[in-house]
This record gives structure tokens, C-alpha cells and sequence, in this order.
């Protein structure tokens, strides 16, 4: 589901001389369905970095990314766009929704843009809602007024609303109490059960344990300073 070839990224600081940094150099591994792949490394190695040119958030300078059957890095935007609507799920660590719009709209909005009839979609989302333990009297108000970790679970259940075949997850149990981590944890085992191929950054070691089944050093495609 995810194939990454010989990836290179570099930044270009264009307020400071146009001084260019390599972050990535020669990045390879393939997820398969049905596979947790923890991207690992200290701070700085890139792991941020390859989670967003996964989701076509930064652009390569060199290699390729395949999800699915669309080339990533060749993609116009458009089929970008497409990709993220029926393919790829992303969960960052922040909820980013319109003011103003009901939790349950937030969480229903990725099924009722595929086209999904209303009812099983509202059914959808309230069902994540209260597995996620968000309170039925916050479905009707914007979460941007929530609190951090409540807006977290509502950004969770966003991502897993739609049953998407490919997910990526940044630090999706931070700012969790314990009853909720476990909870993100079944999502995430479930998800694994139906054959979805993941890629999460899980700086808690004992999330990390329990889902991943393998493990990429980011800090192994570090460019080389000689």
C-alpha cells in the first residue's frame, strides 16, 4: 500500500542567504496492509518531515512515494486531493475545523463527502464520539472551544470516521488520559485487523510496542556530512 523509494528532501532557508539543509537521502521502505510501520529517531531526524511528504504536504526533491496505486510524488493536485479523500487518512496532533461547526458535522464530514447518506454517516460519527468519551452535550458546539485533549479525540475520531485503506498517525495518544489511550489503541488494532497499511510517529514507547510491528530509523537516511 505504501512504497517509498530513495527519498530525498532538503530545505532552503530563503531569509537567511537561500542556505540549503538536507533533511533525507536515499529513504526507502515499503508498509504493507494490515501493517503498523513507527517511524523512530531523535529529534530533528525527519520523522515529521517523511509524514508529510507522505501526505503530499511537502514536495520531494528526488525519489518517489507510492500509495496505493498513485504515484505521490507525480500526482497532480487534484488526484492529491482525491488520494486524501478515499485513500489516505492523516492524523496530526492538532484539529484544525471551521468555527462554528458542530462536533458531529467535524467528525461525519470525511463520510458525507464520499457521498455517504447522511443518517449512516451522523450514525458513524456518534458512535466514534462516545467510544472516544465526548460528552452527546458538546456534539452540537464547535471543538474549537474543547479543551486539548478533547479536541485530540475528536481529531481522532475524524481520521478514523472513514475507513480508510492507508492511515497515518502522528502521536495519536498524546494529551490522553489512560482510558482514552486504550481506546485510540483498539482503534488502531482494528484498523490494523481490516487490512489497513499504517505509518505512525508514537513517542510513547508502550503504544509503540503494542501496535507497531516493526520499526524505521529515520535517522538512518540522514544525508551524509562528508
Amino acid at each position: 500500500m505504501i512504497q517509498v523509494d530513495n527519498l530525498s528532501k532538503t530545505f532552503t532557508l530563503h531569509n537567511q542567504g537561500g542556505s540549503v539543509i538536507p533533511v533525507l537521502s536515499g529513504a526507502s521502505f515499503a508498509v504493507a496492509p494490515g501493517e503498523c510501520a513507527a517511524l523512530t529517531g531523535e529529534s530533528g531526524a525527519g520523522k515529521s518531515t517523511v509524514m508529510r511528504i507522505l501526505y503530499g504536504n511537502y514536495i520531494a526533491q528526488g525519489g518517489s512515494v507510492r500509495i496505493d496505486d498513485v504515484i505521490l510524488t507525480e500526482a497532480e493536485p487534484r488526484a492529491v486531493l482525491a488520494l486524501r479523500r478515499e485513500t489516505l487518512g492523516y492524523v496530526s496532533q492538532f484539529l484544525r475545523v471551521v468555527p462554528r461547526v458542530p462536533t458531529l458535522e467535524v467528525v461525519a464530514e470525511p463520510l458525507l463527502s464520499l457521498g455517504m447518506p447522511e443518517e449512516a454517516a451522523f450514525d458513524r460519527a456518534r458512535d466514534l464520539l462516545t467510544r472516544l468519551r465526548i460528552p452527546q452535550t458538546l456534539w452540537s458546539l464547535s471543538p474549537s472551544t474543547f479543551s486539548g485533549g478533547e479536541q485530540q479525540r475528536v481529531n481522532i475520531a475524524r481520521g478514523f470516521a472513514h475507513r480508510y485503506p492507508v492511515l497515518l498517525l502522528d502521536e495519536p495518544t498524546a494529551s490522553l488520559d489512560p482510558l482514552n489511550r486504550e481506546t485510540v489503541l483498539e482503534l488502531i488494532e482494528e484498523a490494523k485487523a481490516g487490512g489497513v497499511a499504517i505509518v505512525g510517529i508514537f513517542h510513547d514507547t508502550h503504544t509503540r510496542d503494542r501496535v507497531a510491528d516493526r520499526e524505521i530509523d529515520v535517522s538512518i537516511f540522514a544525508p551524509s556530512t562528508s
